[in-house]
């Protein structure tokens, strides 16, 4: 049975899994739905939806500067409590966090972040990009939004591909951490700085 993005995205939606571990817990389970849940269940990824509306103060401050020292990072990523703050799970997450955006320099956390005019000024870029390239005019429209999703993937921190794991994004990551850590992650803020930077942009 072939599994569509729309299955995946439902149970996604339904246990808080990555979109990595729903596919394959679809494509392990003859795409069952409830299989699949089960599945993902055991692995303990479907409690990570439980664990988001819990309180996470606790936490650590992780600073990056990456050799050469012309980029750097500071970000805040948030537990609930200082025994998981102190362990060597969360610090890793937090160094390959800091890591990921020294190198990826995403400008927002999520889509809805970017502003529409930003949206907007993409869109009629890349419909002028697609009329010059001679695509037909049927299709432009369905180029326009592909590209679009891939602007949202370059620009949003939890869209983009991990920088040691391109078959993951950040929210996947942020959310295994969740699943196999046992408490409610967030990644609070982040301030990234380069040498010589444009302010304006």
């Amino acid at each position: 049975m072939a599994i569509t993005a729309a299955m995946v995205k439902e149970l996604r939606q339904t246990t808080g899994a990555g979109v990595l571990d729903c596919r394959k817990a679809l494509e392990s389970s003859a795409g069952d739905f409830e299989s699949a849940v089960a599945h993902l269940r055991e692995k303990g990824l479907a409690m990570v939806a439980k664990r988001a509306g819990r309180q996470a103060s606790d936490g650590v401050l992780e600073a990056y500067v990456h050799p050469g020292s012309r980029v750097a990072v500071l970000l805040e990523l948030n537990c609930e409590t200082d025994f998981v703050a102190r362990t060597d799970d969360f610090k890793t997450l937090a160094h390959n966090l800091a890591l990921h955006i020294a190198f990826a320099a995403p400008r927002y956390f999520t889509r809805e972040e970017v502003p529409d005019e930003v949206i907007e000024a993409k869109r009629a870029i890349y419909c002028a990009q697609a009329v010059e390239e001679g695509k037909p005019e049927h299709i432009v429209d369905r180029i326009v939004a592909g590209r679009v999703e891939k602007f949202y993937q370059q620009v949003c921190l939890m869209e983009q591909p991990f920088v040691k794991d391109e078959d993951k994004t950040i929210h996947d990551l942020i959310t295994e951490a969740t699943a196999k850590i046992g408490e409610n992650i967030v990644l609070r803020r982040f301030v990234r700085y380069e040498v010589g930077e444009n302010l304006e942009r």
